[in-house]
């Protein structure tokens, strides 16, 4: 009689300490799966705007011979903004102009100055503010021009009222609004241009 009696009192203890437990882990788990989004997140825009901007200065040097790349938009296949776009369908999201922008200073743009201090123009597409209207000038300019690519991202974590949410609100890039937390990363490549 006293081993079940005891046997029950294990079962409930048991169930007790799920129900104490099963919230810990269930925090944990949510925060990580937010931590793991917003990592991939910055995984694909620094490879987005890397491999923009190595196909923004290939130019001539590509096999084809081909000029210096267009800025263009999402529909152009050969643009830098097409690629860059490209690049970022590897996260959860889409991309679209509403959520992603991209600067391209190239030659292909514009230059401005003379001489030492000639430096490339930039051009805008897509969503995104604070982008430079100019790339700097290089040291060995006007025969090396520096080219950039800038790629702004907006994303909110996928599973909103978790710790993470509160933790990446105190970093500058992210902010609160309506009850969702939405964050802006953004990426730039500078890499030199031969004229």
């Amino acid at each position: 009689m006293m081993t079940g009696l005891q046997s029950r009192r294990e079962s409930g203890q048991a169930l007790v300490e799920t129900a104490l437990i099963l919230p810990v882990i269930l925090v944990l788990v949510l925060n990580a799966v937010n931590f793991a989004f917003c990592y991939l997140m910055v995984l694909n825009i620094t490879a987005a705007s890397r491999s923009s901007a190595i196909y923004s200065v290939m130019g001539g040097a590509t096999p084809s011979a081909k000029a210096l790349p267009i800025l263009g938009s999402t529909a152009v296949p050969l643009s830098v903004s097409y690629l860059a776009y490209q690049d970022l369908t590897g996260a959860v999201s889409t991309p679209s102009t509403s959520n992603t922008g991209v600067n391209y200073c190239s030659s292909k743009v514009g230059v401005s100055g003379t001489g030492a201090s000639t430096a490339t123009s930039c051009a805008k597409y897509g969503a995104g503010s604070g982008f430079p209207a100019s790339a700097a000038s290089d040291q060995e300019a006007p025969s090396f021009l520096l080219g950039r690519v800038d790629v702004a991202y907006q994303f909110s974590p996928p599973i909103p009222y978790t710790a993470f949410n509160l933790f990446v609100l105190v970093t500058p890039n992210c902010a609160s609004g309506s009850g969702t937390v939405t964050c802006t990363f953004y990426r730039h490549v500078v890499m030199r241009e031969m004229q």
